[in-house]
């Protein structure tokens, strides 16, 4: 039996950024149309295919980083893999984090601005068509590029990410279509909102993952070359770790990560059966500081007119 739990993180980043890709397509189409510059149209959509190339093209690039750190130096290649991909959750951290704060926070004029760029586009006749593309083609790509960053933070885990990214996409476009081809009501903010704390929970148990990462990595360098070790820990000594402190709990036996439900709660928030202090405390420290910020972003500007929110069901 497929085992699909891999690809339910994926899922769920690649289905809000999705959405809020296909947000800026309907504002620059419905714009377009309003402005009777409909022959225009094809240039979003090749837009869109440009940022969705450009994803695959930096997903691929990013493979074939992990293959070359494989076959570099055979020798460290068990420490380089490991540094590699704590590097890539690091990065897939920052980027998801500024995304729910920083963007949470701009979409309630998401309308306002693209309208603003497109017009400013439309005035500049001959490039116009160019302009548009440009627009589209780096909307799509930031959100496509914060996946792959996802993506390549587990790239251990195999190819069910990228079918989860692409089940994420699917249903993103049809949800476009659905809100600016057939007029269907959907909440928005609500959607968004639900998403979002479904994704700071995701993004925390990438924390957990990360510093597992680093530690496998020094543990290795260790165990390599005593020489070179950064550990301020022995983990040859049971409850010891590299640098992550003593462990706190050990419930491999009652609930395996690698095993259902654990690898649930594993894939999807970062559950460790061996946690040790430090991943404990970074967990704590990033929800409260990173979800904090969060909510406050959701809170706050509602007194913002509502004709340039995303708080409504639809935007017109």
């Amino acid at each position: 039996m497929i085992d699909f739990t891999a690809a339910i993180p994926t899922f769920v980043i690649t289905l809000r950024e999705g959405v809020e890709a296909a947000l800026v397509v309907g504002i620059v189409l419905a714009y377009l149309q309003k402005a009777g510059q409909a022959h225009l149209n094809h240039w979003v959509w090749k837009g869109v295919v440009g940022g969705l190339i450009a994803s695959v093209l930096v997903g691929l690039i990013f493979a074939g980083i992990f293959q070359i750190v494989g076959t570099v130096n055979a020798d460290y290649a068990p420490v380089l893999k490991p540094l590699l991909e704590a590097a890539f959750s690091v990065a897939a951290i920052a980027m998801l984090s500024w995304m729910l704060i920083w963007m949470t926070q701009q979409s309630r004029l998401l309308q306002a601005q693209v309208e603003g760029a497109i017009g400013a586009t439309l005035a500049d006749g001959s490039g116009a068509g160019w302009g548009v593309l440009t627009l589209i083609f780096f909307a799509v790509l930031r959100e496509g590029f914060e996946t792959v960053l996802f993506i390549a933070a587990k790239f251990q885990q195999g190819v069910m990410p990228i079918v989860g990214a692409i089940a994420g996409l699917g249903v993103a476009v049809v949800m476009g279509v659905l809100l600016f081809q057939l007029g269907v009501k959907i909440n928005l903010r609500l959607f968004f909102q639900g998403m979002g704390i479904f994704l700071l929970l995701i993004v925390a148990g990438l924390v957990v993952s990360s510093l597992a990462h680093l530690d496998l990595a020094f543990t290795r360098l260790a165990t390599i070359n005593p020489s070179a070790s950064v550990c301020w820990g022995n983990p040859t000594i049971a409850d010891e770790s590299c640098f992550l402190g003593n462990r706190l709990w050990d419930t491999s036996i009652l609930l395996p990560e690698r095993r259902f439900p654990g690898i649930v709660l594993h894939t999807l928030f970062g559950y460790e059966d061996q946690l040790y202090l430090v991943e404990a405390i970074s967990y704590v420290l990033f929800l409260l500081g990173i979800g904090t910020m969060y909510l406050n972003s959701l809170t706050g500007g509602r007194s913002r007119p509502k004709a340039q929110s995303l708080d409504g069901q639809q935007m017109s």
